[in-house]
């Protein structure tokens, strides 16, 4: 299934205000709920699904994933990971989007069929901005994401490991930016 045409249909729908998302919340339920509309059934359509449900044994950087999308006898199984940041700290955001990028690997590793982490945001100082370098660098300057990547605030104690190679691009919806 091409789950990357329904989230961009979803977009559409966002962008020609016939959703309207105002927070991470509504963006997990409204994407979710339309993807139990549009997906052939009989496959299933869950919310912070427990990675423990597809694999007891597995250890990931999270443990619950935004929505699952998967067949009665889990041989085929999508996630998806949202991010809706509103409250600036780009930085620490930025981070967080990553860490939604290393945990999609880990999931596809589990012998999921595929991956999507998804990011929309209000702010353009998330894509667009004078300060291009470090964890910037991959959202507002087209540097591929591969390797270690520091926690670029705090203690810095936290490093993610990205194993491919991603080409952050945003999609402008007139109302917000987001990312596939």
């Amino acid at each position: 299934m091409d789950f990357e045409k329904y989230i961009q249909m979803f977009f559409n729908k966002v962008e020609n205000n016939a959703v309207e998302i105002y927070n991470e919340f509504s963006l997990q339920h409204e994407l979710g709920l339309f993807l139990r509309n549009v997906i052939p059934k009989p496959m299933k359509v869950e919310f912070e699904r427990n990675i423990g449900f597809f694999n007891n044994e597995a250890k990931c950087v999270k443990s619950e994933i935004d929505i699952v999308i998967y067949s009665s006898d889990k041989n085929e199984k999508y996630a998806i990971e949202l991010k809706l940041p509103k409250n600036g700290q780009y930085p620490e955001s930025m981070f967080n989007f990553i860490k939604d990028i290393q945990f999609m690997e880990q999931v596809k590793q589990m012998g999921f069929t595929n991956t999507y982490a998804v990011t929309y945001v209000q702010d353009k100082l998330y894509y667009s901005g004078s300060k291009i370098d470090g964890i910037y660098a991959y959202f507002r300057n087209h540097k591929a994401l591969h390797g270690e990547v520091s926690k670029p605030t705090g203690q810095k104690d936290e490093i993610l490991h990205i194993q491919g190679n991603y080409q952050i691009d945003w999609f402008n919806l007139g109302n917000g930016g987001v990312i596939i």
